[in-house]
């Protein structure tokens, strides 16, 4: 490997990437493990602090909800026949109740036997496929939740999120009938505990983390490199496909199609997000928008690579200069994330802050977590920099990750005074009222020889 390809490839320690994908087995070992404690610690904990003290999932296979499959243990796939979960936490309706949400919590499953839930849910329903039952699914739900006696029953219902909304009409209209008037009339909706739910990490998933996303960069680093990329030979298109194919490979997969774009001197190549057909030449700014999933969780990257000309042993200091200006709106984005805030304030606040340095460009960040877009408050869209209504008023919590996506625009006088779109996007854990970049971040462009 030659030391250009090496200082783009290796600098960051991700060029051993394929050596921390798990075999299959064991990486189920490994997200079983996280679902336990997750039951044991984080959906107790979000139950109290939204005051629902029972909350039923139910689904039908090849209609999930949502949330559903983040509840359910490898290898299960989804619902089987009709799946009912429910969760109990004695006292999350009351004010001032116990200090450990966990003291008498309860995780059940109203479900066929043999489904692989045992260990996680107390199995509630003993009918087997072809006995005849004296209690339906719906029959044993009334008497588990009457017998509990809660005072606010969450449902999947839900405005703002879909994530809370996951409960479709006819579930909806057997879960009422099943209740009976008395029970149903203590329903409400379980949207923001969904959200927190999906949205809240656990300190082993936090771990995780870092060697996750380096297995996202590692492959972002290979993909733009002379490995790949053949100026004068390779289109974007080519380089997009082998990202995704690579991904395939390792057996891991994108939760969308990777894009590769391209800024050009003196040449309008289409804006980035899109994949033009275009052949990569020398002198080019490539940028990338690349996402898998590993271990349930998801990854969601942009970064950028310039293709050396003959003689360039680096990139014009102008787009180096750009992407130091992606940096810096990074860390001023990072410095007003604050426990409590919403997402529209930590936007106006950011915005506020790059207007006084003089940094032109737009944040449109998001949580992440089991869902590329995931649960939790927006941080600005692409097309929308004066709030998002609902999504972008949720607080933001501890122990969460979030996606930092956003792009600056900066001129390059060696390009003629042309103006780049750098934009970025890296994986952050906010922890203890701290950001940190999970498996580092991109502070110098690839560069392809």
């Amino acid at each position: 490997m030659d030391s250009l390809l090496a200082s783009s490839y290796e600098r960051e320690g991700v060029s051993n990437y394929r050596e921390k994908i798990l075999p299959l087995r064991q990486q189920l070992e490994v997200t079983n493990g996280w679902l336990r404690e997750r039951l044991q610690t984080v959906l107790p904990a979000v139950m109290h602090r939204e005051g629902i003290d029972l909350w039923v999932v139910s689904a039908r296979e090849y209609n999930e909800d949502p949330v559903l499959f983040s509840l359910l243990p490898a290898p299960m796939m989804s619902a089987r026949r009709r799946t009912i979960l429910v969760f109990h936490a004695p006292g999350a309706a009351e004010p001032g109740v116990p200090q450990d949400p966990s003291i008498g919590f309860e995780a059940m499953a109203i479900a066929g036997p043999g489904i692989g839930l045992d260990g996680y849910y107390q199995p509630m329903w003993e009918k087997s496929r072809t006995a005849v039952a004296s209690e339906d699914q719906w029959t044993v739900l009334e008497r588990v939740v009457r017998e509990r006696n809660p005072q606010r029953i969450g449902i999947n219902c839900a405005e703002t999120f879909a994530f809370g909304d996951g409960l479709s009409h006819s579930e909806h209209q057997a879960l009422q009938q099943a209740l009976g008037e008395g029970l149903w009339a203590r329903t409400t909706s379980a949207e923001r505990l969904a959200v927190g739910w999906l949205e809240l990490r656990s300190a082993a998933e936090l771990s995780a983390a870092p060697g996750i996303n380096q297995i996202a960069h590692g492959i972002i680093a290979e993909a733009f490199s002379s490995r790949v990329v053949h100026p004068g030979v390779t289109n974007a298109l080519d380089v997009a496909w082998w990202m995704r194919q690579r991904t395939q490979d390792l057996g891991l997969r994108c939760w969308f199609q990777p894009t590769v774009s391209v800024q050009r001197q003196g040449e309008d190549v289409g804006d980035i997000g899109a994949t033009p057909d275009v052949v990569i030449q020398p002198g080019d700014l490539l940028h990338c928008d690349f996402g898998l999933h590993y271990l349930g969780l998801a990854t969601d990257t942009q970064q950028n690579a310039y293709v050396l000309r003959f003689g360039e042993r680096e990139a014009p200091a102008g787009l180096q200069r750009a992407l130091a200006v992606a940096n810096a709106q990074q860390d001023l984005l990072a410095a007003e994330m604050v426990v409590g805030r919403s997402g529209n304030e930590v936007l106006f606040a950011t915005l506020a802050a790059m207007a006084t340095a003089g940094i032109e460009g737009r944040i449109y960040t998001h949580p992440i977590g089991f869902h590329g877009h995931g649960a939790g408050p927006i941080i600005g869209l692409y097309d929308q920099q004066e709030g998002v209504p609902g999504r972008g008023d949720l607080p933001l919590f501890d122990q969460t990750l979030h996606s930092f996506e956003m792009f600056a625009e900066v001129t390059v006088p060696e390009w003629g005074d042309q103006k780049v779109k750098l934009a970025t996007e890296q994986i952050v854990a906010f922890s203890e009222g701290r950001i940190e970049f999970m498996g580092g971040r991109q502070t110098r462009l690839h560069l392809i020889q």
